[in-house]
């Protein structure tokens, strides 16, 4: 809900400047780790919720407090860097009647305004509709790639801490205290994935130049992000056949310190991939609808649709799929390795580049001089 406007007011202010975009992208990357590291660090202070007492009740122990604490803040921050953003960043907003005589100027003929006549009140829909439809192929492509991304990515997020928990720290929820010394473990592991994908968000430009273009990157990262759900696999053997016991007790000791220094590794390193996930799709996305003439916001619109609906996938099918071969959560993992290398091998064989950047400049008459 917040990303995608936010992400389409930065397309606006880079003005089509290709450079911009994916600075401004990247830099929006960057400071989304920056949020990840402070949230971190807030949920893992006890005291928090001393500073709103009224959330520490007999019904809230003092972590549930904590927790509702965190809530109390972000409500906070969003509400003043909203009003910030609302009062301070100008924004040029061209009026339907100027965008129409443009279009006619320029001998276009826009669906935007036969969209929302027969759309009614709610032309939003018949634009988001309209948009898919006139989706030109390097956006039906880039839409594709980010859809397997995404099948790749979210069971990792929604059960990185359950697997240090459970196949890592070979605990079981509810009982001893290896599960939840598995998930602190993880949080962890978050917290250094934070801090790389704010390093690697830096230098996204940089690296994209190195391996000869930004969809060359994100087809490498891919590759990368495939491998790395592949190593948990390895990973999960390995702190099986090192498990050590107590005496007297089946709550399994925490693994060797090999298996939990390459269990962090693994987080770190999903840093990288993270970083360009969080920024080349999106600058992708408004450089192709500039180049087409599409709208930026719309475009963007369509980009979260193309995220969104394999995050539901996967929210649905990733607990009976885990099931179906005995439990824990290695086959969805499995299953994002592949999805990851798909999307890698479609970033680099079959996502056009983008187009170089022009100057344009648009004269009274229409016309549009280099």
């Amino acid at each position: 809900m917040l990303q995608g406007p936010c992400r389409a007011l930065l397309a606006d202010l880079s003005a089509g400047d290709q450079r911009k975009t994916s600075m401004s992208n990247a830099l929006f990357s960057f400071f989304m780790a920056v949020g990840n590291i402070l949230g971190y660090a807030a949920g893992s202070y006890d005291g928090l919720h001393k500073i709103f007492p009224f959330t520490d009740t007999k019904a809230c122990d003092k972590y549930c407090a904590n927790l509702k604490s965190c809530f109390f803040i972000s409500i906070a921050l969003l509400a003043c860097v909203t009003t910030v953003a609302l009062i301070y960043v100008k924004e040029n907003i061209p009026s339907s009647s100027l965008t129409a005589q443009e279009n006619k100027g320029s001998g276009e003929n826009s669906g935007d305004d036969s969209v929302e006549e027969r759309d009614g009140g709610l032309p939003c829909f018949g634009q988001m509709f309209g948009a898919f439809r006139e989706l030109k192929r390097p956006m039906w492509i880039l839409l594709l790639v980010t859809c397997l991304n995404w099948i790749a990515w979210f069971p990792f997020v929604l059960f990185n801490t359950d697997w240090m928990g459970k196949e890592v720290y070979g605990g079981t929820v509810g009982e001893g205290n290896a599960y939840n010394n598995g998930v602190h473990a993880g949080a962890l592991g978050l917290m250094i994935q934070s801090v790389v994908l704010g390093v690697v968000s830096l230098g996204v430009n940089v690296l994209a130049r190195g391996v000869g273009g930004v969809k060359r990157l994100w087809g490498i990262v891919n590759i990368l992000l495939a491998i790395c759900l592949a190593l948990t696999v390895l990973i999960t053997n390995m702190a099986e056949h090192t498990r050590r016991f107590p005496p007297n007790s089946t709550d399994p000791l925490p693994p060797v310190a090999s298996v939990k220094a390459r269990a962090l590794a693994l987080f770190a390193v999903l840093g990288i991939p993270l970083a360009i996930t969080y920024s080349v799709p999106f600058a992708l996305a408004s450089i192709f609808s500039n180049s087409s003439g599409a709208g930026q916001g719309l475009s963007l619109g369509v980009l979260n649709v193309a995220i969104c609906i394999p995050q539901i996938f996967v929210s649905f099918v990733s607990g009976p799929w885990d099931a179906l071969f005995g439990g824990g959560n290695l086959p969805a993992f499995v299953v994002g390795a592949i999805a990851a290398a798909a999307s890698g091998l479609l970033s680099i064989f079959m996502l056009p580049s983008p187009q170089p950047d022009t100057t344009k400049v648009k004269t009274m008459d229409g016309d549009l001089k280099q």
